[in-house]
Formats: C-alpha cells, sequence, structure tokens
C-alpha cells in the first residue's frame, strides 16, 4: 500500500518509514503530521507485512531486513519516478529509523537527507538499558508487581514473549509515551477523520504480531553503530527526552559517532519515543525546516 499526497507538485518528496515491525502508523501520520502534505510531496508506506500491505496468507519466511531494504528500494524509485524528484527524503520512526539508516548507507544517491525520529542503536544494549530504566522506575515507585515481573525476565537478549513483557512495563512507566494518550480514542479520531478505517484496526493489529513473530531473532542481532558507522548523506536525529523504548541517550551516544555529510541532533523535551503525536507542531515546524536537502 503506497499512497502519495502533496499541495505542490514539484515539491520535495517525503517518504515516511514507521515503526512497529509490521505496525503501520499511516492512520497516525496523517492525522497529526498532514501539514507536511503543504511543503513535500509525502509518501505514506505501508510496509510488507503491515496495514493495508498485510495478507494473511503471505509467506513469513520473506520478512527479512534484507527483503525490507528490497522493498524500500522498489518503493522509493516508484516515489522518485511519481514525483519526479531525484532523491527522497527519508523519515523513519523507531524501527522505520534502522531500516532508514540501512538503506542510506546502501544507496545515498537516492536519499536527500535522512530523519531518525526516536532512533533505535543497537537492540543488546538497548535491552540492558530497558531493564535498568524499568528496574529503577518500580523500585522508585514502590511496584513491587512490576518489580517481580522484570525480575523474571533475566538478562539480556529476551524472547518474544519476554520482549512484550518489557514493551508492556516501558509504557508503564512513561518511556514509550511521557503523557500517554488512549489509543483507542486516537484510533477512534483516525477513522473519524477519514484516515483510516474500522477494518484498518485488526489487520495492523495482526501484521504487528505476524511480523515481529517472524522477524524477531534477526531484529535480536541488529547494532547499527556497528553496521552504520557512516552515511553520505546528511543525517537529523529527533530525539524525545523521556524516551526508553529506543533509549535516547544511547541514540545520542550514536549520533555523536556517526560520520554523515552533515549532522543535525533535535532534543523533543515534552516527548518519549512517539514525538510525531506526542508533539506534532514542533515535529512539523522542523521537518518542514529541512525541504532544502542540505541544511
Amino acid at each position: 500500500f503506497l499512497m502519495i499526497r502533496g499541495a505542490r507538485p514539484g515539491a520535495p518528496a517525503l517518504l515516511w518509514l514507521h515503526g512497529g515491525q509490521g505496525g503501520s502508523e499511516t492512520p497516525f501520520f496523517r492525522l497529526f503530521n498532514a501539514p507536511l502534505e503543504d511543503t513535500y510531496q509525502v509518501a505514506y508506506w505501508d510496509q510488507r507485512g503491515a496495514g493495508r500491505s498485510y495478507d494473511p496468507v503471505a509467506s513469513t519466511a520473506v520478512l527479512t531486513i534484507d527483503q525490507m531494504l528490497a522493498d524500500v528500494d522498489a518503493v522509493v524509485d516508484t516515489v522518485r519516478a511519481r514525483t519526479g524528484q531525484a532523491q527522497v527524503m527519508l523519515v523513519g520512526h523507531s524501527w522505520g529509523s534502522a531500516l532508514g539508516l540501512l538503506y542510506a548507507q546502501r544507496h545515498p544517491e537516492k536519499v536527500s537527507i535522512f530523519v531518525g525520529v526516536a532512533q533505535v542503536t543497537a537492540s543488546k544494549s538497548a535491552d540492558a538499558a530497558r531493564l535498568n530504566f524499568v528496574r529503577s522506575a518500580a523500585s522508585r515507585s514502590g511496584d513491587e508487581r512490576a518489580l517481580a515481573e522484570v525480575e523474571s525476565l533475566g538478562a539480556p537478549p529476551f524472547n518474544r514473549g519476554d520482549g512484550e513483557v518489557m514493551d508492556r512495563l516501558i509504557d508503564r512507566f512513561g518511556g514509550a509515551f511521557h503523557h500517554r494518550p488512549s489509543l483507542f480514542g486516537l484510533a477512534i479520531r483516525a477513522i473519524l477523520a477519514g484516515k483510516a478505517t474500522i477494518a484498518d484496526v485488526p489487520r495492523s493489529i495482526e501484521g504487528n504480531r505476524v511480523t515481529l513473530d517472524a522477524m524477531w531473532p534477526e531484529l535480536q542481532t541488529l547494532d547499527l553503530p556497528r553496521a552504520v558507522p557512516a552515511v553520505d548523506v546528511p543525517v537529523v536525529f529527533m530525539l524525545g527526552r523521556f524516551d526508553q523504548q529506543a533509549p535516547s541517550a544511547l541514540s545520542a551516544a550514536y549520533f555523536a559517532q556517526l560520520r554523515a555529510t552533515s549532522k543535525q541532533l533535535i532534543w523533543f523535551e515534552d516527548s518519549a519515543h512517539n514525538i510525531p503525536v506526542e508533539q506534532p507542531k514542533m515535529f512539523n515546524a522542523m521537518i518542514k525546516r529541512l525541504a532544502d536537502p542540505h541544511p
């Protein structure tokens, strides 16, 4: 599923790379970040296995990082052809930030600028940081149940089930959303605004589950500081100060060592992991300022 929207033909092209391994964020991007369509030709893409691209009878054997990168290349070429632009801006959120950096490393000639939102780093070090965060937060709040849960996980790497427990605990203590909205309420808003349909909800949930099940072992080996020490494109990291889903301290450390044609780090002081939803006005303004491909 690919949709391109923009108010100005000939405007720069922007491709969203959503997060969640199989969890489409297209309805929320369209709900909170549609003002970007005034400045860019914005491409919304549901990745293989996600959202409106989810196919319940498709083989899960093709849900690999290499296949996802091949998919990005096909989509980038389609967006370039449809928009008349030689290059695209890649905006990757969470998992999409890993996908985007890996792609920019392979095909810098097709990327005008890469923006990593809640930038992913390395799974092993991130899991260790997430474990320490939950343990400390549970201790401070006297949450004995959470302490028991986190202690039962043992040490990273986590299996798929333990990863789900960790995600839930991270969310409980404000590491996913600094001010957590009602996700049900957001879904209703997206449906009422015409950005999603009722059928999109179960499809997104199932796509997320199936894709994570298939990709989990490979994702545990992800290590961007080692795999991508440099890219030949301009790079912007947008980090939430309270992000513990992709711990922002690790993202900032990676930014410091990453070599790129230019670099910019932008902090969002009232966000955790979900910056485009938590601080949409600031996020949209910052992205619009990057319309020049060489900020």
